[in-house]
């Protein structure tokens, strides 16, 4: 059994310890990176077949190489380090936190998500205003945005030390992601960043945090519907004041688990219940010592 705290699920305390899996933050920065050594030495083959792009074979037109809205994300400038260093440095100082908060696997879903949203809005935009601009998109930074203000929406009034000098509460510094990028969006910034792409996964982040999104969730509600949409429930009542049944310690290993790899809001009503049981068990326990 794995050593951790009873009251995890009521007070939010993180002194349980389990083995965690490997970190998805750092196997996206080292993709990133692996990717970016290829580039430099096979030079423009592998952007310009991982790339989005727009004018010249365009991908929104070509539904069999959509999986390019997936692999710009993963390719940055080789004639500019500081392209995915200023990346990968966003991604790795905010992104653990954002990946603690929603789990391991449900932050790969919604990275992913925010990537091709960021890449769908950036090409329809291009393809309204200006279609016959041959243009490719590269970079993580349409994700790395909605990671930016999932994080100021999640830990506003944490100090960060913008350009790692100016301290300043990560809801300022998410309000001046936002405002920047629309900012260039207009046309007021440089026109080589694709502040669009900014804005979209930007846009994804706010609907995922205001409208409570869960894609592990949504995946077992629609599978659980699936599989019993053909019979009615059964429900069994129980009365506030039935005493609790006897909780597993495997059940609750099991139900923590879930929580670090897709987040808290995947738990199921019988999951939280038992966490509840759990934590009353041992909180009596404590008293009774």
């Amino acid at each position: 059994m794995g050593i951790y705290d009873r009251d995890y699920y009521r007070q939010g305390s993180s002194g349980f310890r389990l083995q965690v899996p490997r970190s998805a933050v750092g196997a996206i920065v080292l993709l990133n990176v692996a990717v970016f050594v290829l580039e430099l030495i096979s030079g423009s083959t592998v952007v310009n077949l991982l790339s989005t792009h727009v004018g010249v074979n365009d991908t929104l037109w070509r539904p069999w190489m959509w999986w390019q809205f997936l692999t710009y994300g993963f390719v940055h400038d080789p004639d500019s380090a500081k392209h995915i260093v200023f990346n990968m440095l966003a991604l790795f100082f905010l992104g653990r936190d954002v990946e603690e908060r929603y789990g391991t696997r449900e932050f790969i879903r919604l990275y992913l998500a925010m990537l091709a949203f960021a890449a769908i809005v950036w090409t329809v935009t291009n393809q309204l205003f200006d279609p016959h601009r041959p243009s490719n998109l590269i970079g993580a930074s349409g994700a790395i945005a909605g990671v930016v203000v999932l994080y100021a929406l999640n830990f506003p009034k944490r100090i960060l030390l913008f350009m790692f000098v100016i301290p300043v509460p990560a809801w300022l510094l998410g309000a001046g992601v936002i405002a920047y990028d629309i900012l260039g969006a207009m046309g007021r910034a440089d026109q080589h960043i694709a502040f669009t792409a900014h804005l979209g996964g930007t846009a994804f982040a706010l609907a995922y945090f205001s409208l409570q999104w869960n894609f592990g969730g949504l995946y077992q509600s629609a599978a659980a519907w699936l599989k019993g949409h053909s019979r009615p429930s059964l429900k069994v009542f129980k009365p506030e004041d039935e005493p609790d049944s006897p909780v597993a310690d495997e059940d609750v290993d099991h139900i923590l688990e879930k929580i670090h790899r897709e987040g808290e809001n995947s738990l199921t009503r019988k999951e939280r219940r038992i966490l509840e049981n759990a934590s009353r068990e041992y909180q009596r326990r404590r008293l009774s010592e």
